[in-house]
């Protein structure tokens, strides 16, 4: 059973489906996103500063997804674009995508992986998503976590002092 505890029109999930929708906080804006490869490419935690900025907390919650695999079901004339790149480590430029009624953040776009949609968990209609195939798989930048904040050792996510190998496998024996 799917747990969708802000009903949205349109709403998709369910952890048997090949695609599920993300939507803002007030309903404004929506994508359809695919769930499996080709078109999932991984999910992750993010401790770098630039996230603790945006995301106004101490991590990001993020997954990727292709943006050729991604439809925008509503509001993509509601988002609002901001973009630089003084905080971002690699130097890339980070353009994010935010709803103009409501603020959420719906995804960042890195000029250093163009056509991935880094896109925020927490945006996901069907919560029952985020603990099983949206998961976060790795933990990276774990050398700007804060101390207080266990990050997600307990969860089994292998953790990683900068980027990690977003959408490659690990080498065996990892975790």
């Amino acid at each position: 059973m799917s747990r969708i505890p802000l009903p949205s029109e349109g709403v998709q999930g369910g952890v048997d489906g090949d695609k599920a929708t993300a939507t803002c906080f007030c309903g404004a804006v929506q994508i359809l996103f695919p769930t499996e490869k080709p078109g999932f490419v991984d999910s992750f935690i993010c401790n770098c500063t630039d996230c603790h900025k945006i995301t106004a907390s101490m991590f990001a919650s993020n997954f990727i997804v292709k943006e050729s695999h991604t439809t925008h079901t509503r509001g993509k004339d509601k988002l609002t674009k901001y973009a630089q790149s003084a905080t971002i480590e690699s130097g890339n430029t980070m353009e994010n995508h935010f709803c103009s009624v409501c603020g959420t953040l719906m995804y960042r776009i890195s000029s250093g992986y163009p056509g991935l949609l880094i896109t925020r968990i927490g945006t996901i209609d069907d919560f029952n998503l985020m603990e099983t195939k949206i998961k976060p798989r790795l933990e990276q930048y774990v050398k700007d976590r804060v101390a207080w904040c266990p990050g997600a050792g307990e969860a089994k996510v292998r953790g990683f002092d900068a980027a990690g190998p977003l959408g490659q496998p690990f080498e065996k024996g990892a975790l």
